[in-house]
């Protein structure tokens, strides 16, 4: 969990690359469920959380000025 976490906190790769970003965060949370580390519920909220990042990272690169690319 620890690991996911990180990973959702990590604002320079979600930037650089929300889609990919994303569906790493995707994957962890479903490898976490598989594996049977956490629980449906737990699942849904951290697949929740991951919507919430790449919706955070597709409205800060449209709200970017010129120049700041």
């Amino acid at each position: 969990m620890a690991v996911w976490y990180s990973m959702l906190r990590d604002e320079a790769s979600l930037l650089k690359n929300p889609g990919v970003h994303h569906k790493a965060l995707l994957t962890q949370a479903h490898q976490l469920h598989r594996n049977q580390l956490i629980g449906r519920d737990d699942l849904s909220d951290l697949l929740e959380q991951a919507d919430g990042a790449l919706a955070y990272a597709i409205e800060a690169l449209f709200d970017r000025q010129p120049g700041e690319w």
